[in-house]
This record gives structure tokens, C-alpha cells and sequence, in this order.
């Protein structure tokens, strides 16, 4: 983990980047494998659109109505890391609607502030995938030596992005490096979130990329529930049965020895242009 260093930032946020709440599922599970403290949270009357992200309302302990608002913050483990392994902070809440270059900036300056040596984002986006297949995860950066020393693609994606992207940018511009992982959701079970199953693929890639492990057995039994349910589902739809047959040969040509890494990375772009109007639609 030389090229991202020892204090890394894991970033996931609600919305647009977050197909079957995959990556924000990763955070969830990083959150409860471990204490954390809050570091910073931005003030929600700079960032967010009440119309389209709406505060909610809670009963407390007492029985005392309370307001909750949308959120983004950063949070540090409270434990010391072990000797060797990288420390995890975690970014997480829900994408803003204005004013990115600030947000990011924040989160940015506070970063530099506390020493944090590089950012892993991640994402979720629906694609053109079979779910009885293993989930595929596209990990890229935009940092060489980056690329050099953990093995990522370059993405040469154009065209809309979300706020993983916006701070990725800024951060290599701060010179902090950063990798971004990218899970494909099967687009046919949109309805059917969370997607565990895209999680574990998220957490087992972050495992690769860090050698740190971490906690989700749980998690490797709700894919496999997850899974079994849509199965169970497309055995009463022949259409999409055949449609799903499709899918895996389709999968399964590109997994085959003969296919080259850049011709993943190909069908990975192909996935993000499928809409005339940016791959947002499908990741929210």
C-alpha cells in the first residue's frame, strides 16, 4: 500500500454513485466492524437541496420529537492500528446537490490537516451483468504511480460523473492518490437493493488492494439469499430467464482466456455510456 500510504480515506456516498446501495452498504459494514469518532461533518445548509434530499423526523429516548438532516462526514477509527496495516478513515452521507468544488475542498483541507496519505472511493453502477455471476469490479486512478504499484486501469471514461469523481480530482491536485473500485449491479434487479452480493464483491476487492481483512460472513449469507431470491424469481419469467442466459454468455466470452484487459476495460466504458444522458440515471 506504499502509493496510497498509511492513513487512507475510504469514501462512499448515498445517490447517484451507489447502485443496490452497494457502496455505501461497504461503509455500513466498515462502521460496524469497528469504533469510530467524528472528525468533521459539513454544515447541511451549504450543500444539500431540502426538496430533493428531505430532513426526517424522530422520536427520541424521551419520546421528544427530533430532526435529522442530510450529512456528510468524516470519522477516524479510535483504536490504534496495528503494526504493518494501513488505518481506515471513513467519508461517508449523502451526495450534495451544489456547490461540489467547496464540499470537496472541505473534506480536502481537512484531510491535509490530519495527514491522511490517500483516498480509495467506491462506487456502484447499474450494468449489463448476470447476478449468478461474481460480480465485477472496475478499479482505476487517476495517480500512476498508483497504477504502477497496485495494478489499476486508467479510466478514459467522458461525460457526467458524480462526487467520487470531484473529489478524486481535487485530492490528486492536493497531491493526496487516490483509487477508485466500481461495482456492476445487475440493471434487473434495480428494485431488488440492497445488493449484498455487490458489497462482498466492493469489500473482497478492498481486501486485494490493502491485505487488510475484513469482517463479513454475514454478508457472504445475505448474497447468497440475495442471489437464490432473484433465481427464484426468473424461474416464473421465461423472457427473462432467456434474457438472463444471454447475459452470462455474454459474461462468460469476456472472462474467457482470450479476452484482454482492454477489452474489460471497454465494455466497463460501454456500461457508463449506455444512456444518451450519462450513467446517472442508472446509479441512483
Amino acid at each position: 500500500m506504499d502509493a496510497l500510504g498509511d492513513r487512507i480515506v475510504i469514501v462512499a456516498f448515498d445517490g447517484w454513485n451507489d447502485a443496490g446501495e452497494a457502496a455505501s452498504g461497504a461503509i455500513e459494514v466498515l462502521r460496524e466492524s469497528a469504533d469510530y469518532e467524528l472528525v468533521h461533518t459539513v454544515d447541511p445548509e451549504l450543500y444539500f437541496d431540502y426538496q430533493y434530499t428531505r430532513p426526517s423526523s424522530k422520536m427520541d429516548a424521551t419520546g421528544r420529537r427530533e430532526l435529522r438532516w442530510p450529512e456528510a462526514s468524516l470519522w477516524r477509527p479510535r483504536a490504534e492500528r496495528a503494526d504493518g496495516e494501513p488505518e481506515f478513515w471513513l467519508l461517508t452521507g449523502v451526495e450534495p446537490a451544489r456547490t461540489w468544488q467547496a464540499f470537496a475542498n472541505e473534506f480536502i483541507d481537512v484531510a491535509l490537516r490530519d495527514d491522511v496519505s490517500g483516498f480509495i472511493l467506491l462506487g456502484a453502477m447499474l450494468s449489463d451483468v448476470p447476478h449468478t455471476r461474481p460480480i465485477s469490479i472496475f478499479a482505476a486512478s487517476s495517480n500512476e504511480q498508483a497504477r504502477e504499484t497496485l495494478g489499476l486501469e486508467r479510466s478514459l471514461y467522458e461525460g457526467p460523473v458524480g462526487i467520487l469523481s470531484v473529489i478524486e480530482h481535487f485530492a490528486e491536485g492536493a497531491g493526496i492518490p487516490s483509487a477508485t473500485l466500481w461495482a456492476s449491479v445487475p440493471h434487473y434487479v434495480a428494485s431488488a437493493a440492497p445488493s449484498p452480493k455487490a458489497t462482498l464483491a466492493l469489500l473482497d476487492r478492498l481486501e486485494e488492494l490493502t491485505g487488510v481483512d475484513f469482517p463479513r460472513e454475514r454478508l457472504r449469507t445475505d448474497a447468497a439469499t440475495w442471489e437464490a431470491s432473484i433465481d427464484a424469481a426468473a424461474a416464473d419469467d421465461e423472457e427473462m430467464t432467456e434474457y438472463i442466459h444471454q447475459l452470462e454468455r455474454t459474461r462468460d466470452t469476456w472472462d474467457s482466456p482470450e479476452a484482454s484487459g482492454d477489452a474489460i476495460a471497454q465494455a466497463f466504458e460501454r456500461y457508463l455510456r449506455r444512456r444518451d444522458d450519462g450513467p446517472g440515471d442508472r446509479k441512483r
